[in-house]
């Protein structure tokens, strides 16, 4: 395996992280990141998932079967697109969970429940995705190696196929330094390239994400077709600030010669809290005029439920594109009413065909 970049804080052998700055910076301090002006790492093992010689954490994983959650939204996935949602609740609250989930149900095809990137104290992704598959409700599941070295991983990831997830999203994660624990030590035992070997060898449907707005802007394609040689299948593209945009990034992609299914972000702001909210998110690039244009109408909501409609619409029609990701989060105390708005988005896309979705069996809850 490659070695890690000297100085990089999260020990990434295949960087760079989506959390560079648009100077090239790193997200922590200062200093450059040290991947920006460095030839893409190419991953060296054999496609798909399966170990590479000599590396210790996907022979300890395995290759194992498909989960039975993978094959539902594989399935899925093969015959229309879909609608994922970022899914609103409070840290350590079982009934916010619940109540989240039974808002998203109905049109939303799975819900996206990913590690917060403010670093906040929650239940383990195992737990959460039970307690939401508990409603009926599909769950792609967030990991990130900020938290957990690589047994930890190797064992949320044996739970997660267990219960049956509809997908597992790889990330490396932010820093802590970024987030509101800064006193939790950073782990980053392995990156997103190589969690997503792992997962995939545990018989997961593995997603990863990009950001094509951020440096290496040029290199960003071919640092996906390395995710996608370590077994992912699915790129959730980070807001990247429109239509046009993620066309150019799935048609550079496409040019490489490979094969994924594509998933942008579409901006959920509904009000001043939820837009607040996304302007943390790092590197954000949004359409121009998104935010202003939803803030000055009279009606806040319903303005950014139209135009969350419609930019999901642009993306849906590209070539590649296999859903769309409904991304953002509320205002304190404001997350059943962000569940609301992001069900009524997804209900007037349209997409969630009854008998076609993804909602569990009672052998899947």
């Amino acid at each position: 395996m490659p070695d890690a970049a000297p100085a990089c804080p999260k020990s990434m052998e295949f960087g760079p992280c989506g959390g560079v700055t648009f100077d090239g910076g790193c997200e922590v301090g200062p200093q450059p990141c040290p991947f920006v002006d460095r030839a893409t790492v190419r991953w060296p093992g054999p496609a798909g998932g399966e170990p590479a010689a000599g590396d210790p954490a996907g022979a300890a994983a395995g290759a194992g079967p498909e989960s039975a959650g993978a094959v539902r939204m594989r399935d899925l996935l093969a015959r229309r697109q879909i609608v994922v949602a970022d899914l609103p609740d409070r840290a350590l609250d079982a009934a916010s969970l619940a109540a989240g989930a039974r808002a998203l149900g109905g049109p939303v095809d799975a819900v996206l429940a990913g590690d917060s990137g403010r670093a906040r104290v929650q239940f383990p992704p195992s737990y959460r995705a039970h307690l939401i598959q508990a409603e009926g409700v599909a769950v792609w599941s967030g990991f990130t190696c900020r938290d957990r070295n690589r047994v930890a991983m190797e064992g949320e990831l044996a739970a997660l196929a267990h219960i049956g997830v509809a997908g597992v999203h790889c990330v490396t994660g932010d820093h802590t330094l970024t987030g509101h624990r800064p006193d939790a030590q950073p782990v980053f035992d392995l990156d997103s390239t190589r969690a997503a070997q792992l997962a995939r060898a545990r018989g997961h449907l593995v997603s990863v994400a990009e950001a094509p707005a951020t440096p290496p802007v040029e290199r960003r394609p071919e640092r996906l077709v390395e995710k996608l040689r370590a077994g992912a299948e699915i790129c959730f593209v980070n807001h990247a600030g429109g239509v046009e945009p993620v066309r150019r990034f799935v048609g550079r992609v496409h040019d490489l010669g490979a094969t994924a299914g594509f998933i942008p972000c579409v901006p959920a702001v509904f009000d001043r809290e939820s837009a607040r909210l996304l302007a943390t998110f790092t590197t954000l690039v949004l359409p121009p005029g998104y935010l202003d244009g939803v803030l000055a109408a009279a009606d806040p909501r319903r303005a950014g439920v139209r135009a969350a409609v419609e930019l999901a619409r642009g993306l849906l029609a590209l070539d590649g594109v296999v859903g769309v990701n409904l991304s953002g989060g509320p205002g304190a105390g404001r997350e059943a009413e962000f569940a609301e708005s992001l069900a009524e988005v997804a209900d007037e896309l349209g997409l969630h065909g009854g008998p076609d979705g993804a909602g569990l069996s009672p052998a899947g809850r």
